[in-house]
C-alpha cells in the first residue's frame, strides 16, 4: 500500500516542503475530462428519480433553491432541467402552479431517443426494416408463451378494425401499426415493447401507403396476420416465430418493389 509520504513525493512534496515536478522526457500529461456541472447535477436529479426518491407525479424543488442548495447558477441548474425534460423524465408546466413535475420513463422516451438517432445519424431505411426482420419473430415468440386472453382481444380487435378500413388505406396503415403493437405488448417484456412498438412507429412514418398498400399486399397483411394470431392463441412459440418472420420478409421484399431504400435516410 502507497504511504502518505509517498504519494506526496510522487506528487512532488518533499520533507521541507513543494519540490519541482521531475521532467520525463517526450511525455504530455493527459487532457482531463471534466463533466459539465449541468450534467453531474443531471445525473444526480436522474438516480434520485430512478430510485424513486423522487416519485412520478411529484414536483422538483424549484430553480432557486437547487441553485442554492448546490451552489449552481440558475441557469446550470435551468440546463439540468432541460436536459431531463428532453429525456422525458420531467415536463414543465408553466405559471404559479407550474414547476418541473417528475415523470418515469415509458415507451415514449424511448420513441424519441430512436428519432433522434434515426435522424441525427442519417439511419437508412433499410437499416429500420432489417433491424424489424431480426427482432419481431422473436417478439411474436414471446407474445405466444405469455399472451393472455386481453392480450388475444387487443389482437383480434385491432385485426377486426384493419378488416373494417381495407378500402381507407391510411387507417388501415394506422391499425396495422396497432396491431404490430399489440404482438409485442403480448410478450409482457419492457424492452421488447419499447424497442419493437417505438421501431414500428418510425417504419410506419416513412412509408408511401398509396404505392405500398394494394389491393393484394392489404389481403395478403390480413391473411398473414390471421395466422400470426392463430399460433399466438395456441401458444406455439415456434409456429408464431415462423409465421412472424415469413411476414416480414414479406414485407420487406413489397417494399424493395416500390422503395430503392439501401442508403435513402428513414
Amino acid at each position: 500500500m502507497t504511504t502518505a509520504r509517498a504519494q506526496d513525493s510522487a506528487a512532488g512534496v518533499g520533507a521541507d516542503g513543494p519540490t519541482e515536478p521531475a521532467q520525463v522526457a517526450g511525455r504530455v500529461p493527459p487532457r482531463l475530462s471534466v463533466p459539465k456541472a449541468s450534467d453531474v447535477l443531471a445525473d444526480e436529479l436522474r438516480q434520485r428519480i430512478f430510485s424513486g426518491e423522487f416519485k412520478e407525479g411529484e414536483v422538483l424543488p424549484v430553480e432557486r433553491v437547487l441553485s442554492s442548495d448546490t451552489g449552481l447558477s440558475r441557469g446550470t441548474v435551468r440546463e439540468a432541467l432541460r436536459a431531463l425534460e428532453l429525456e422525458g423524465l420531467v415536463h414543465t408546466r408553466p405559471g404559479r402552479a407550474g414547476g418541473s413535475f417528475v415523470r418515469r420513463p415509458d415507451t415514449s422516451t424511448f420513441e424519441r431517443s430512436l428519432n433522434i438517432l434515426v435522424g441525427g445519424q442519417g439511419v437508412h431505411f433499410g437499416a429500420l426494416v432489417e433491424a424489424r426482420e431480426a427482432i419481431e419473430p422473436a417478439a411474436a415468440g414471446l407474445a405466444a408463451k405469455h399472451r393472455t386472453d386481453a392480450d388475444l382481444a387487443n389482437l383480434r380487435a385491432a385485426a377486426d378494425h384493419m378488416r373494417d378500413t381495407v378500402t381507407q388505406v391510411h387507417l388501415f396503415k394506422e391499425h396495422n401499426v396497432t396491431w404490430h403493437v399489440a404482438v409485442v405488448e403480448a410478450t409482457h417484456n419492457e424492452i421488447m415493447q419499447a424497442y419493437v412498438g417505438s421501431l414500428w412507429k418510425t417504419i410506419s412514418r416513412g412509408i408511401d401507403v398509396a404505392t405500398l398498400y394494394s389491393p393484394r399486399t392489404l389481403q395478403e397483411t390480413l391473411a398473414a396476420h390471421e395466422r400470426i394470431f392463430q399460433a399466438i392463441e395456441a401458444g406455439d412459440q415456434t409456429r408464431a416465430y415462423a409465421a412472424m418472420a415469413k411476414h416480414a420478409v414479406a414485407y420487406r421484399d413489397e417494399i424493395s418493389r416500390h422503395h430503392q431504400f439501401g442508403n435513402q435516410p428513414a
